[in-house]
């Protein structure tokens, strides 16, 4: 399967659970879904569907940590909390949008042992 492409100069992004037998297919299945997000992310910021990327937000803020990547969902949780801001900033959210696109693309498989 084709690895999901990481931004230039960005270092990879392991998950703390490659290792963990019991967890490294679903850590795979997880990498191999970001792309789909990341795409989703962007249409959504290019079409301003913030309900759509309040909601993929929210669900990479929960995910992420689950399958060992908490930068993904810390980066998630800044656009989502960037978003339930009284006025919301658009510059700001598509900075945030970037840097979350960024790290899901830093996100790398576990390699085969």
């Amino acid at each position: 399967m084709e690895e999901t492409p990481r931004s230039i100069g960005s270092p990879p992004l392991h998950s703390i659970y490659e290792n963990d037998p019991d967890l490294r297919d679903l850590v795979m299945q997880f990498v191999d879904e970001l792309d789909h997000h990341v795409q989703s992310i962007r249409s959504a910021c290019l079409s301003e569907d913030f309900a759509t990327l309040r909601r993929i937000s929210h669900q990479l803020k929960g995910a992420a940590g689950g399958y060992g990547f908490d930068p993904i969902g810390h980066s998630a949780a800044r656009l989502e909390d960037d978003m339930l801001a009284d006025e919301m900033d658009i510059s700001g959210i598509s900075e945030r949008v970037e840097d979350l696109i960024t790290t899901c693309r830093a996100a790398v498989r576990p390699t085969d042992s």
